[in-house]
């Protein structure tokens, strides 16, 4: 059985009209290159400081609902993790959190907010977590994504994941039911990804 699951704030927003859209109202559009948005926009990419606690903790409850994320088999405290910050006017615009997990690096959670997606904020962060992974001596970085997440399967494997894993019904195992994830479709499997910090 497929339940409608609200998430607590709009994930995405439309590039024709603006307007925010929640999970299961985003369609996937596909485009040519001509028509991407311009990625002019001024950021910088940093570590999270403690005076950066509440803002982490708004991105996540907008993301999320709370700063704890099931990945990979287990869960993760976000808080408790390394963190990296996407920072726009003073202001934080986009999060990746990491941990260490048997040798290798995890991306716990990457959540941009709706209007700074697609201006680069996502993959300058994913860079940042490569290089902090590359020096710490970490071989790999994975990810765990839903089945239903086409956007943020589409972002990884542009950035050189690559699928080695599918917990199948794990989600389902995990919730008692799928619920409707990004378009309507039924979120119930997660899709694990990986690739060496090498080749950055």
């Amino acid at each position: 059985m497929t339940e409608d699951f609200d998430m607590p704030y709009p994930q995405y927003r439309c590039p024709s009209c603006g307007r925010d859209l929640p999970l299961n109202e985003a369609r996937v559009t596909v485009t040519c290159a001509a028509h991407r948005p311009e990625d002019d926009l001024a950021f910088i990419v940093r570590d999270a400081k403690p005076a950066d606690r509440r803002a982490i903790e708004e991105i996540c409850d907008r993301a999320l609902g709370e700063i704890e994320v099931d990945a990979l088999g287990k869960t993760w405290d976000i808080l408790a993790g390394k963190n990296l910050v996407a920072e726009v006017n003073d202001g934080l615009a986009g999060l990746l959190s990491l941990a260490i997990d048997r040798g290798t690096a995890v991306v716990v959670l990457l959540s941009v907010y709706p209007e700074y997606q697609g201006l680069g904020l996502g993959t300058a962060l994913l860079h940042s977590a490569v290089a902090w992974a590359r020096q710490t001596g970490l071989p790999s970085i994975r990810v765990g994504v839903s089945n239903d997440d086409i956007p943020l399967l589409y972002f990884y494997q542009r950035q050189g994941f690559v699928i080695d894993d599918i917990a199948v019904g794990l989600l389902v195992d995990t919730t008692g039911s799928s619920v409707s994830g990004f378009s309507g479709i039924p979120s119930r499997d997660e899709i694990r990804l990986h690739r060496p910090v090498s080749n950055d």
